[in-house]
């Protein structure tokens, strides 16, 4: 299996939500549809509920961060289009409607830490370069506050925004925390549909059916991801992964296999779905606020949990098809006439 592989007043900004609106369960679980901009990079009640609502309906903002940014406006796009609404990437009076009418559940909830939530053991700390992380027994969370944060589609900063002062290491704590999608998809996947361009992949049930919509990194210029029609080989929950030297990934400084244990911080994280052609899957991922803004060794990265959604209705022969991507494609080709 290959990996497709400030000053204080900066910071104290970036933890401020939207100007006079404080940050706490029932300003969220009430927030409703203004046209006041949020400002980026700045946590607001309406885009922490615009996002678990999304995540709800199966249309995967991503990482749950509270702010605005472009995995929520693809994740709208995707929603607005399939309801027949104009696809403008932002949050419209009318796209808003049509989200609260999907769910009345409080989005925030209070949550007591378990037993589980704590349990190690932890990695202090993960290296960077693949070849260092071969000798760790585990590529597992480095504190039970990534873990909380990933079991509830959060990036860990809103995890701590919403729960000032709390270390998450307790059991019987109790924390504030997203009210996520936790079942699985309604029907087995058709077909998934992967569009290179757009960075997003769509799964699809019998007759047509929309499944989910996630973002997903999806390969790169150097090394860009498949053209056409492929079908899954098979399903891996925690994979192993094992590095091949013939892909030569920049940074690796061996010429020798090895191969990295699993885990949530595994290179290919928790979910691996081979495809039909050597070295090419979808998988998870060991940074969730990254996926579909840097680019991969030719695979198609998600959210470990999206993967794992999409792995729950996977198996093998699923249709995957590849569309878009034209202008990367092309300059691999170039790359590949110029090597010969």
């Amino acid at each position: 299996m290959s990996w497709c592989v400030a000053p204080l007043l900066a910071f104290l900004f970036l933890l401020v939500p939207a100007v006079g609106a404080p940050l706490d369960i029932q300003a969220v679980n009430d927030a409703r549809w203004t046209e006041r901009p949020t400002g980026k990079g700045r946590i607001a009640p309406i885009m922490i509920k615009t996002q678990v609502l999304l995540d709800r309906a199966r249309f995967s903002p991503g990482e749950i961060d509270g702010k605005p940014g472009e995995n929520v406006s693809k994740a709208l796009t995707a929603f607005a289009g399939h309801l027949g609404l104009s696809p403008t990437g932002q949050l419209t009076e009318e796209a808003w409607q049509k989200l609260v009418s999907i769910s009345s559940e409080p989005v925030l909830i209070e949550y007591t830490i378990s037993d589980e939530d704590v349990r190690g053991p932890f990695v202090q700390n993960i290296p960077k370069r693949l070849e260092l992380m071969k000798d760790l027994p585990a590529l597992s969370y480095t504190s039970a506050r990534e873990k909380i944060a990933e079991k509830f589609h959060m990036s860990q900063e809103l995890l701590q925004t919403l729960n000032p002062g709390k270390k998450f290491d307790t059991a019987g704590q109790k924390i504030v925390v997203t009210n996520v999608a936790m079942d699985d998809l309604p029907a087995r996947a058709a077909r998934i549909e992967v569009d290179k361009s757009a960075k997003v992949l769509k799964v699809f049930g019998g007759n047509q059916r929309l499944l989910a919509v996630y973002p997903a990194t999806v390969g790169s210029e150097e090394k860009p991801a498949p053209s056409g029609q492929l079908t899954v080989t098979g399903v891996s929950k925690n994979p192993t992964y094992r590095y091949n030297p013939k892909y030569e990934f920049k940074g690796v400084r061996t010429t020798e296999p090895f191969t990295i244990k699993p885990g949530p911080n595994n290179p290919v994280g928790v979910v691996w779905i081979g495809l039909s052609r050597e070295g090419y899957g979808i998988h998870g991922t060991s940074d969730p606020s990254k996926v579909s803004k840097t680019e991969s060794h030719g695979c198609i990265r998600l959210t470990n949990w999206d993967a794992l959604s999409l792995a729950s209705v996977t198996s093998k022969g699923t249709i995957v098809n590849f569309s878009g991507g034209e202008q990367a494609d092309r300059a691999a080709d170039q790359q590949a006439r110029r090597r010969k």
